[in-house]
């Protein structure tokens, strides 16, 4: 399968211009429009993993940074901005890849901003959210306050969380996707941290447990209506 690299320029309104890189293989049937992590732009090794896994099943996806992280500054945009910047790049995607399934979410902060964005007014042609890693809470400070706001969201949702993950304790997110009741679906990885890194002891690479979210990933991108 050949894939397509196109380097390009998000405008997002009244805000500037990021830098953006869509990834898109030949006979796609669906777009991720994928946030980075508050630590990390779109060209992490992570973020490069997921969007050539994702080819590789033939599911393009539209990359983005955040106006923070295109001007090299470290503290995270408001969520304003970043919800600002989302809806630029969902309108983006749609306009180059028409006709495909559209999806939307991304790396912790990226995947908590756009769900943020959806709950406030829903993302256009949007038909699902996938988070990889939803950041529920700080480390160390169980909570699940952070995702009160995921009741107001009506379209499907996956929460692709790592067993060890410290920013999602279980026994606090387990409740949260339960109450969202049939559209939220959570799968766990087990031994899986933040970004779903295994321990040697588990038996598994790295490498194995980034395809066994990939292939969920992409499970449940088909499967939507």
């Amino acid at each position: 399968m050949a894939i397509k690299t196109q380097e390009l320029k998000l405008d997002i309104e009244r805000i500037g211009t990021v830098s953006a890189i869509l990834t898109q293989p030949t006979h796609a049937r669906a777009c991720y429009v994928l946030a980075h992590g508050a630590g990390a732009d779109m060209r992490h090794s992570f973020m490069e993993k997921v969007a050539a896994g994702l080819a590789e099943r033939g599911i393009a996806t539209f990359r983005f940074n955040f106006p923070y992280m295109e001007a090299k500054k470290g503290r995270p945009d408001p969520p304003a901005i970043a919800h600002a910047s989302i809806r630029a790049a969902v309108a983006e995607a749609t306009r180059l890849c028409p006709g495909l399934k559209l999806v939307a979410g991304g790396k912790s902060f990226g995947g908590r901003m756009t769900s943020q964005a959806q709950s406030k007014s829903p993302l256009p042609d949007v038909k699902g959210l996938a988070f990889l890693g939803f950041p529920l809470h700080a480390a160390k400070k169980p909570s699940s306050e952070r995702a009160e706001h995921l009741a107001a969201i009506a379209i499907p949702m996956l929460f692709l969380q790592g067993t060890r993950d410290e920013l999602a304790d279980l026994s606090y997110l387990k409740p949260v996707v339960e109450k969202l009741g049939p559209k939220a679906t959570l799968h766990e990885v087990a031994g899986g941290d933040h970004s779903f890194a295994v321990l040697k002891k588990s038996g598994r690479t790295n490498d194995e447990a980034l395809t066994e979210v990939l292939d969920t990933l992409a499970a449940w991108i088909d499967a939507l209506a």
